[in-house]
């Protein structure tokens, strides 16, 4: 079992900065991917960013040149550094962490931008 844990979200002017962290615990060395998702209200959930334990990335093209992920395997925690936010960016994020075939979830996070 994986245990995720999301902080960081809050309201934000467009063309403003965030930083979401999700702590994983658990049989977090066993994870091999990690991730962002979001979902706005009315929408369905959509991948923003992954990382694997071998650092390769991936990313949304909304989100591309715009968000960075990144990942302490010592710390067990993944970052998404969020700049140049646009009100379509708001939604919840969701962590989000696989684990052979077993995909675990955070909570969520509510990101809101304000034109």
């Amino acid at each position: 079992q994986v245990q995720l844990v999301e902080s960081g979200g809050g309201l934000v002017q467009a063309g403003g900065s965030l930083r979401l962290s999700c702590a994983a615990s658990g049989s977090a060395s066993s994870i091999y991917v990690i991730g962002w998702y979001r979902q706005a209200p009315g929408k369905q959930r959509e991948l923003v960013a992954t990382v694997t334990n071998d650092a390769w990335t991936n990313y949304a093209e909304s989100v591309k040149g715009r968000f960075t992920i990144s990942r302490d395997n010592a710390k067990n925690t993944v970052y998404l550094q969020m700049s140049s936010l646009k009100p379509d960016d708001t939604a919840v994020y969701y962590c989000n962490a696989r684990v052979r075939t077993t995909t675990f979830w955070g909570q969520g996070t509510q990101v809101t931008v304000s034109s």
